[in-house]
């Protein structure tokens, strides 16, 4: 019927075609009744055997032109293999054209039957027009070709029309012939250009997985050399590769180009030096600059003159941030900094300003939730799908592209069937051609839908094309150049097109986001694990001196984390994680302290050096380290130091402690940044406090006191020769009777010098002195068991709470002030009855000149029976244990007055 209403319309040729195959049709009528009259042909035709057209496998390599005009040949070529257990005789391959094609889902339809029907598949060409191959053995392959003039096919009016290639043969032991395999696709058909045509905005994809590691190496200069995952990058730009093609195929295309920055950098990163992984832990050196820097400069020339639109840096997986990154605090604050980043790589790099605006969640799958974070950095055009923003107004067209969505923010609905267009294997010519032949159909049908309605569509093809699909993708958009019914647009102008008021514009809910595509995205730990890195990395660089190069290569890598690739590789995805988080692990502790072992301190206060290592190419600075003490009432460390120390070097820090007791103590060593974090591990040493002993101190201090009582002892001397001079020049007063009289302050049998009387009693001449004796004893008195001691006559006794001339009392030495005052010493009796005896009026020269000589107590490790410690005016120490005995003279007597042996 469709024929028949488009025969006005028909050249002439086709009329004749039709009324002959009418005629034909009407004389065989009255043989139906037969049966047993039918030709073998016309049997064959009317009851094809069940599952004949299956047999053999009919492959459609090519067909050109894809669209033809009314003066072109259409030649299909392919070819037919034998799947047969069974030879097949006089095999024929024959073009079929079936009739055309009402709708867009009616065009899907017959894309997906199969087998051959004699009332869809229609009628052989034939004639001169046919391909006879003759037998055809199992598992035999044949090329074929065939060509027809388009104007030879029952082609009407404009539209899409089916076209199909038959073998028709027979199989062994059939009596007939039968069509044994079909394969078809579709034909095109508008010779002249219509009224209104279609704007077709076509997305040019260029968009790779990561390739560069956070990791990179320093040489003798100092440059970083990058390191690369593997090798795939240089293979993808190879002659022949994914990248390459996409950019030799799209250069004279009227596309829209789509581009990851992060790709950009990559490869402008490869035109220099750099390191490539391999599996077990090796890297070599790269050598594929030139093949960078031919790709880069191709590319440039490509996209001269077309629209560039930069995707966010490393194109992050914005639906898996809307659904499991938002509940990681800072998880979506990475995607404005990576908005940032691609307009100013890709004008780096390519010289030209991109358009950053436009946000394409993956497959255009949205909800609410996706279309809030993909607009919360700036875009303000979301690229979803017809297949995700369904229509509910039983349109029966296909509505334009644009559609306000609120907010300010326009969804570009790309239209499902076209984008999804070029998927699977298309490396297969035969693929390939059938997918081309129902895209352009497709278009087609979308501008015979409302001849007079003019409407723009968007093409979002996958995200990473292979060469075969990206090959297929170029001859589809060059067929649509022609202009007949499409024309381009870019996808920024598409945005401005006005929408159609009885388009969908609502946001699908959370609840309809694919489950298919939701088990695929990145789980929330990934999104709490580059947190995790993201904080350390923040807390590593305030310290350097030269941060760029650790947070350029790591804030990379943070978002490549997030990339939209790793969707249906997570187990890739978690080891990319975890290398970035170990890396960035060993490079902090690069600057660590170095382990002590046990310190011994001696004394009350001491220096502890602390050692710090910077194993990193550059400085640190801005840090400071501190000691803590496990019992500060023992060990004060000391104040915090800073810690500044240039590449590769160590510091050796120094504290000046307080030790306050002995025993061991533990102290924390831990560096700190300046805003008072924690960096690194702590470092713990034990620290042994010895303090000066009860016994070193006495020692010390009995030396001390002995020095300074022989100065003054010294000083005394020479004065009191001095007053003896003066008196004999005076008064003439002899030297014996001053002797015999004493000097004031002196005790009696002593010498005017101090030194005990001789043993004989006899007086010493005037003036004289006793050089035999020593100035000063050793340090320490005798000790005796005895409980009396020899005191001088005239002896004044010193205060019980006084302590030795020329020194405190310490802590550390006993006192003997107590039991000075429970039991008097006979001594100080004896003190009392000298001074009875002295004149009335008469004082004690207490002034410098007749301080008393004292000297300290002999150490108790001296053997008894040591010499006694002189006194310069007998006058014991205070602090002169009980039972201690002092000689001023000899123990048999002495001289007048002195000989006498007290007892207590």
């Amino acid at each position: 019927m469709a024929d028949a209403a488009a025969f006005q319309e028909t050249s002439s040729a086709p009329a004749r075609r039709w009324l002959w195959r009418a005629a034909a049709v009407l004389t065989a009528a009255p043989l139906l009744a037969g049966p047993a009259q039918l030709p073998a042909a016309a049997a064959a035709q009317a009851a094809p055997s069940p599952g004949g057209s299956r047999t053999v496998d009919v492959a459609i390599d090519s067909l050109t032109p894809v669209s033809p005009d009314e003066d072109d040949t259409i030649t299909v070529r392919g070819s037919v293999t034998n799947e047969g257990r069974s030879t097949i005789a006089d095999a024929r391959v024959d073009l079929r054209s079936g009739p055309s094609v009402g709708s867009r889902s009616a065009l899907e339809s017959a894309a997906k039957r199969t087998g051959y029907s004699y009332g869809a598949d229609g009628q052989p060409v034939g004639g001169r027009y046919d391909v006879k191959l003759g037998t055809l053995a199992t598992g035999i392959t044949r090329a074929f070709e065939v060509k027809v003039p388009a104007d030879e096919l029952d082609l009407g009016n404009p539209g899409v029309y089916q076209l199909g290639v038959s073998l028709s043969g027979k199989a062994s032991g059939q009596a007939y012939e039968q069509v044994l395999g079909i394969e078809r696709t579709f034909l095109p058909w508008q010779p002249e250009k219509t009224s209104k045509r279609t704007k077709v905005g076509f997305m040019w994809p260029l968009i790779s997985t990561p390739h560069l590691t956070a990791q990179t190496e320093s040489d003798s200069g100092r440059e970083q050399t990058p390191r690369f995952r593997n090798d795939e990058l240089a293979k993808e730009l190879a002659p022949g590769g994914r990248l390459q093609q996409l950019v030799a195929l799209g250069e004279d295309l009227p596309v829209t180009w789509v581009i990851d920055p992060d790709l950009l950098a990559s490869v402008e990163t490869m035109t220099k030096d750099y390191k490539v992984e391999h599996p077990d832990g090796s890297t070599t050196e790269g050598k594929n600059q030139a093949l960078a820097k031919q790709w880069l400069s191709d590319l440039q020339r490509a996209v001269e003159g077309r629209e560039l639109v930069a995707l966010p840096f490393a194109d992050p997986d914005i639906a898996s941030l809307a659904h499991r990154g938002k509940e990681v605090s800072g998880a979506i604050g990475h995607l404005k900094p990576a908005t940032d980043l691609a307009a100013t790589t890709v004008k780096t790099i390519l010289h030209r300003q991109p358009r950053t605006d436009f946000a394409w969640p993956v497959n255009g799958a949205v909800d609410t939730s996706v279309v809030d974070v993909a607009t919360s950095a700036g875009a303000h055009n979301v690229i979803t799908r017809s297949d995700s923003i369904r229509e509910t107004g039983n349109l029966s067209y296909t509505p334009t592209a644009a559609r306000p969505i609120g907010g300010g923010n326009t969804a570009l609905v790309a239209d499902a069937r076209l984008s999804t267009a070029f998927q699977g294997d298309l490396s297969r010519a035969e693929n390939s051609t059938l997918a081309v032949q129902e895209f352009l159909a497709q278009t087609l049908m979308i501008t015979q839908q409302v001849p007079g309605k003019e409407r723009s569509v968007v093409v979002a093809p996958q995200r990473m094309p292979t060469a075969g699909q990206a090959q297929a993708m170029a001859q589809a958009v060059r067929a649509l150049d022609a202009g007949r019914w499409t024309e381009p647009i870019d996808l920024g102008d598409a945005v401005e097109e006005p929408s159609d008021p009885r388009a969908s514009t609502q946001v699908p809910g959370s609840g309809s986001y694919p489950s298919s595509l939701r088990k695929q995205e990145l789980p929330r730990e990934a999104f709490e694990e580059i947190q995790r890195t993201q904080d350390a990395l923040t807390r590593f660089q305030v310290i350097l001196s030269e941060p760029d190069r650790v947070v350029t290569p790591f804030g990379t890598a943070m978002l490549r984390q997030m990339s939209t690739s790793w969707r249906g590789d997570s187990e890739e995805a978690a080891a990319f994680r975890d290398s970035v988080a170990d890396h960035l692990t060993d490079l902090t502790q690069g600057v660590q302290l170095i382990q002590k072992s046990k310190q011994t301190l001696s004394g009350r206060s001491a220096s502890i050096p602390v050692t710090v290592q910077n194993n990193l190419v550059q400085g640190v600075e801005g840090l400071k380290l501190v000691l803590r003490s496990a019992s500060p009432h023992r060990l004060d460390p000391g104040e915090a130091q800073p810690v500044e120390i240039d590449g590769g070097h160590s510091q050796s820090v120094k504290f000046d402690t307080t030790a306050n007791a002995n025993g061991l103590v533990w102290v924390e060593a831990q560096l700190y940044t300046e805003d008072g974090r924690p960096y690194g591990a702590p470092m713990s040493f034990q620290v042994n406090v010895t303090e000066i002993t009860s016994t070193v101190m006495l020692v010390i201090a009995g030396g001390v006191l002995l020095t300074v009582l022989a100065g003054i002892r010294m000083y005394t001397q020479r004065k009191r020769r001095a007053s003896v001079s003066s008196a004999e020049a005076a008064g003439g007063t002899s030297a014996a009777a001053e002797a015999a009289a004493g000097a004031p302050g002196e005790p009696a049998g002593t010498t005017a010098s101090g030194e005990p009387a001789s043993t004989s009693g006899a007086a010493e001449p005037a003036g004289a002195e006793r050089d035999a004796e020593p100035a000063a004893e050793p340090a320490g008195t005798e000790e005796s068991t005895e409980e009396s001691t020899a005191e001088p006559a005239g002896a004044e006794a010193p205060s019980e709470d006084a302590a030795p001339s020329g020194r405190e009392p310490s802590d550390t030495e006993p006192s003997d002030s107590a039991s000075a005052a429970e039991k008097p010493s006979a001594e100080a009796a004896h003190a009392e009855a000298a001074h009875a005896d002295e004149p009335s009026g008469q004082q004690s020269d207490t002034g410098p000149d007749t301080e008393p000589d004292t000297e300290p107590a002999r150490p108790p490790e001296e053997p008894p029976g040591a010499p006694a410690a002189e006194t310069g005016n007998g006058a014991a120490p205070s602090d002169r244990p009980e039972g201690r005995r002092a000689d001023t003279g000899r123990e048999n007597g002495g001289g007048a007055g002195t000989g006498e042996k007290v007892e207590r």
